[in-house]
């Protein structure tokens, strides 16, 4: 049996004529930069997360971007960045010229460990980045407690994690601004480059528009020199279609992880994910790690069962980060991370034979190892 890395069809094959549907009533408006069909879907996001304010952009990338931005973080200021993070959290801290620091995850649920935080704080510190990794909530009462205590600001990366919640609250709507992306593969994607901003300050909101859309609330008259990050009137009007079943997706996606718990405890030195206390998950990644990392995803591909590695270099140890000066060793969690985990199959759709298969591989690899 044949197993994807990942498959669209068990999204996208039922809801095609609605897909369609939609693009030609879109073909037939005439109107494709900035219109109805963002400012709906903005809408629509709002109310499903319980944010006061979404605002569509170009990517996710480009919705970091403008949140710090907004915040007017520039050349001088700090911003704390978990070690093993996606290297577009770093990046969009470099394009402003402040300077990213890292500090170590929870080796159990691969988040910002929020008690390592405060030790990183200096004069320079502005913002702190919490990411919600794999589709895991951080520990955001902690972190904003810290950021309170510090007058600090809180910009959300929820790219992996749409519907997660920490005490019942969705991530992307605790940070003062907030990023996300609908990345294709993400667990709300659009059919090309999408991302979004949420806050509940509705001056960070209008700051952000006049940002996305070449500085200017007004066409002509540019307030602030701004950018050209809009998210696109077709992918706004597709991704309200595919909204109204994330909500299913995520249940079913949670009963995938279910199934992997269940299959593959006690395999060898599996680790499975790990959920905190007060946190949810909504399993963007399946990750799990061993020490065989490389040859058990060799094995994998072998038997027609896809994988992939997130992260295999941590962002500290990036050549475009030589500039920082770390060295091999200076985030030894982050590293350990980076060398053990394992990304496996997980999307709407998937059956339990295909979990299942997945699983009676790793056991036939576990006694080539043992």
């Amino acid at each position: 049996m044949k197993t994807p890395f990942l498959s669209f069809s068990g999204m996208h094959v039922p809801i095609k004529k609605e897909i369609i549907s939609t693009f030609e009533k879109f073909y037939d408006s005439n109107s494709f930069v900035l219109g109805d069909r963002v400012k709906d879907f903005e809408e629509a996001y709002s109310k499903l997360t319980g944010v006061a304010q979404t605002i569509g952009v170009s990517n996710g990338l480009d919705a970091l971007h403008i949140a710090l931005s907004v915040l007017g973080i520039s050349s001088g200021d700090e911003v704390i960045v978990p070690s093993n993070t996606y290297i577009a959290t770093v990046l969009a801290i470099s394009y402003t010229g402040a300077t990213p620091v890292f500090v170590e995850p929870n080796i159990d649920t691969y988040n910002i460990e929020s008690k390592n935080i405060e030790k990183a704080i200096t004069s320079r510190t502005k913002v702190i980045l919490p990411v919600h990794l794999y589709g895991q909530s951080c520990e955001m009462e902690e972190i904003m407690a810290i950021a309170n205590k510090y007058n600090l600001f809180v910009i959300e990366d929820n790219a992996q994690s749409h519907l997660s919640k920490y005490k019942d609250k969705c991530t992307g709507t605790w940070g003062h601004i907030n990023a996300t992306s609908f990345y294709p593969g993400k667990n709300l994607g659009a059919l090309g480059d999408g991302g979004g901003i949420t806050t509940n300050d509705e001056e960070f909101a209008e700051k952000a528009r006049i940002y996305r859309n070449y500085g200017s609330e007004k066409k002509y008259y540019n307030k602030v020199i701004g950018y050209n990050m809009r998210l696109d009137e077709l992918q706004a009007s597709l991704l309200q279609v595919k909204l109204k079943y994330l909500e299913d997706w995520t249940k079913q996606r949670n009963e995938i992880a279910s199934w992997y718990n269940h299959e593959l405890a006690g395999i060898g030195d599996l680790i499975l994910p790990k959920v905190a206390k007060h946190a949810s998950h909504v399993y963007h990644l399946y990750v799990v790690r061993t020490n065989y990392r490389d040859k058990m995803q060799q094995f994998l591909d072998s038997a027609g069962i896809g994988s992939l590695i997130h992260y295999p270099i941590p962002p500290h140890l990036q050549e475009a980060y030589k500039h920082l000066g770390f060295k091999k060793g200076d985030f030894p969690i982050a590293e350990k991370i980076a060398d053990t985990c394992l990304s496996l199959p997980i999307w709407p759709g998937m059956s339990k034979d295909n979990v299942i298969e997945v699983a009676i591989t790793l056991k036939k690899f576990f006694t080539t190892v043992s």
